[in-house]
């Protein structure tokens, strides 16, 4: 998996977030759709937009462990890899199903994750907040989408607990 492909994956999670104590959809029509699917280099089209929202909503519940892997079907029926001579070894090229490249892409670095890196990908453990987080720290401990946001309120907030319960 790329970089790149993690990067699309991690961005797509986070395309719901709370503002303002409610959620959003940033990819909710399709102008914005394509706008987001162009910023991640990927083909702009309504089919793309469709099956990558689509994508991102069955990630988000598998991911959240509210579903199965076996939601992320769609995406990934018909994806097949093509090897080639690549200097001393072989590269290996995948062919996606048009009209839902960037979703299959999306599904294909979750899987790469899942089975990489088991246990990085993970929903921000603040329950108010929608986003995900991949843990790149060694001990695979953060909990937070973000240190300096929800990090921070959650300490905040057990810090102030804790002074009224003293």
């Amino acid at each position: 998996m790329s970089e790149t492909d993690e990067t699309l994956l991690l961005d797509l999670l986070n395309t719901t977030p709370v503002v303002d104590g409610t959620q959003r959809d940033t990819l909710e029509d399709a102008a914005t759709g394509r706008d987001w699917l162009v910023a991640h280099g990927q083909e702009a089209s309504d089919d793309e937009w469709r099956a990558v929202v689509d994508a991102r909503d069955a990630l988000q519940d598998v991911v959240r462990g509210d579903a199965t892997a076996a939601e992320l079907t769609p995406f990934v029926t018909g994806i097949g890899y093509r090897a080639s001579l690549a200097g001393d070894g072989l590269a290996w090229t995948a062919d996606l199903p048009a009209g839902r490249t960037a979703a299959a892409r999306a599904v294909l670095a979750w899987d790469a994750l899942r089975t990489g890196s088991p246990g990085r990908l993970r929903p921000c453990a603040n329950p108010e907040c929608r986003l995900f987080l991949i843990d790149h720290s060694k001990p695979n401990s953060a909990r937070w989408c973000s240190m300096a946001l929800c990090g921070n309120r959650m300490k905040a907030r057990r810090h102030y607990q804790r002074s009224r319960q003293g």
